[in-house]
């Protein structure tokens, strides 16, 4: 793909400065707004990159397929030699100073792929195969910032990670549906019920109510499972990783709030409620 396309997302929607606007309130967890400017520097990096790939997946007109192959060759310039696009040379001194591995920014865009060729799930497993691309290389990029990605930690990180993204994932189920995307599997569907365009409706039925609780408690114990890595942790990684499990389960708590109808709005945690899980894992 030639270089004009590229220049072209930088001057839309896909700008560094759209996309870095919206990072402190959108993707940065309570933890990091008392961490120092370095690993701020390398987390805004980070989430610039996974802000790009995902609009490049959900938002731009034209070919996708070709500005992700774009993309990718950008990511390959940011390790061997100069990229284009003002997030990848944001990028740049991180992938440096961190030590990062080039393969999970490929696999955010390999994620983003699938997002064009794929709108449901089947079964549980396909789905959790499919945060391994979308979700997990974040939290792996995360440890490197902290100098703490060892393989078991990475493991630790993973099951949060995809837990944190299935909620997300079950917070914006009316929205997904309405990009004609469903991140409930199918076979869960079936299992209570649930014809397809329930999930466009204003409220949640009591079948929809119950397919969530029964999702939560997975993604609960998931998330159970990956906090053990708190506990591996020291310093601003502690404090850091501390808040984003904290994240999940104030949400977590805040879906179960709503009664479980995540149709009528997309429950969210407050601010507070955030601060005090963090203090809790902590």
């Amino acid at each position: 793909m030639a270089a004009p396309a590229i220049d072209a997302v930088e001057r839309g929607l896909l700008g560094e400065a759209a996309i870095l606007a919206r990072a402190p309130g959108e993707n940065f967890s309570v933890a990091s707004l008392v961490l120092g400017p370095r690993t701020r520097r390398h987390l805004r990096a980070i989430y610039g990159f996974a802000r790009l790939v995902d609009q490049i997946g959900d938002e731009a007109s034209g070919d996708r397929l070709a500005l992700l192959d774009e993309l990718e060759r950008e990511v390959e310039r940011a390790f061997d030699g100069e990229p284009r696009h003002a997030v990848l040379r944001t990028l740049v001194p991180s992938i440096r100073e961190c030590a990062f591995p080039r393969e999970p920014f490929l696999r955010l865009i390999e994620a983003n792929r699938q997002d064009q060729r794929v709108a449901r799930y089947e079964t549980s497993a396909a789905l959790v195969d499919y945060c391994d691309l979308s979700a997990n290389p974040v939290g792996e990029l995360v440890l490197h910032v902290f100098g703490a990605a060892t393989p078991e930690r990475i493991a630790l990180s993973d099951r949060v990670c995809t837990a944190l993204q299935l909620l997300e994932h079950w917070q914006d189920v009316g929205e997904d549906f309405r990009r004609g995307r469903i991140y409930l599997p199918l076979e869960d569907l079936r299992r209570f019920d649930v014809a397809e365009d329930e999930l466009g409706a204003a409220s949640a039925s009591e079948r929809v109510r119950e397919l969530l609780a029964f999702e939560l408690q997975r993604a609960r114990e998931m998330l159970d499972e990956g906090a053990a890595l708190v506990e591996t942790l020291r310093g601003r990684a502690r404090l850091a990783v501390a808040g984003y499990v904290a994240g999940g389960r104030a949400n977590l708590d805040a879906i179960v709030a709503a009664n479980y109808d995540v149709l009528a709005r997309a429950p969210r945690a407050s601010r507070i409620r955030r601060v005090t899980e963090t203090l809790r894992a902590l």
